[in-house]
């Protein structure tokens, strides 16, 4: 055969080949739009989002499988978007008007029937006080959970805790408790009932009125998680025997300003 016969079979093979070519690139669009801009023939994911929650895999997907992950990926993006612009406006809204710590002050404090046991080792006490606790937020209300309060000597807890009532505080209230506090038998160990029979002798009395507790920050609707709520109202006493009868009585009527933890 003359090159001049091989040279035009090449071309005539050319021109076939070139319409097998472009039918083969539209086909190969075709595929990549049939399945969200991916191949058939790979491993594909049409929703990043739903890939990293390992919610839906599209993997050799017709168009209708595409489409229906399209759809879960529209909700879920639109589902995170919403999450996000709700924590933004609460962020917002704390920031504006960020709650600050409500306010607490120990009016008065009286320590009666203190009586220790003939060995020294067990200690009685009744202890009324008036607490007045104030919210200092004008646009922020305060819901309380639980709030115990008891009297601590030397960091020993010498009463059972009472629980005040739960209550709401709006903006600027003011609320007033006066509870009484009792111990009864409370054991002590040596140290510290050395150190109470010391303080008695000297007619002076220091003891830390305590409350724990839960609450809850509310702007407009909306109300916040639990807090932890820690006040220590520290109340330094001098005896008051009155008449000389019956057990040392222990008076304070100066106002404590208390530490608030929240």
């Amino acid at each position: 055969m003359s090159p001049s016969s091989n040279l035009t079979i090449c071309i005539q093979l050319g021109k076939e080949e070139k319409p097998k070519r472009k039918r083969e690139e539209i086909d190969q669009l075709n595929m990549v739009k049939d399945c969200g801009g991916h191949d058939h023939d790979d491993d594909c994911e049409c929703c990043p989002i739903l890939s990293i929650l390992s919610i839906f895999a599209c993997c050799s997907c017709s168009e209708d499988d595409c489409e229906s992950r399209k759809i879960w990926c529209i909700i879920a993006w639109f589902v995170v978007g919403l999450a996000v612009l709700f924590g933004f406006i609460v962020l917002i809204i704390y920031l504006i008007l960020h709650p600050s710590k409500p306010h607490y002050e120990l009016d008065g404090t009286t320590v009666s029937n203190l009586t220790l046991s003939p060995d020294h080792y067990f200690l009685s006490v009744i202890v009324q006080i008036t607490l007045t606790t104030r919210n200092p937020n004008d646009g922020v209300g305060i819901y309380y959970d639980k709030l115990d309060v008891y009297a601590v000597y030397k960091e020993q807890q010498i009463t059972a805790p009472v629980l005040l009532p739960a209550s709401y505080m709006g903006h600027e209230d003011v609320a007033v408790w006066s509870p009484y506090l009792i111990g009864t038998d409370v054991p002590l160990t040596p140290g510290l009932a050395a150190a109470l029979a010391d303080d008695e002798a000297a007619g002076i009395l220091l003891i830390n009125v305590k409350v724990d507790g839960m609450l809850r920050w509310k702007v407009g609707s909306w109300v916040s998680a639990h807090y932890y709520i820690f006040v220590n109202c520290p109340a330094f006493l001098t005896v008051d025997n009155g008449n000389g009868v019956g057990p040392a009585r222990y008076h304070f009527q100066q106002m404590s300003t208390c530490s608030v933890e929240v």
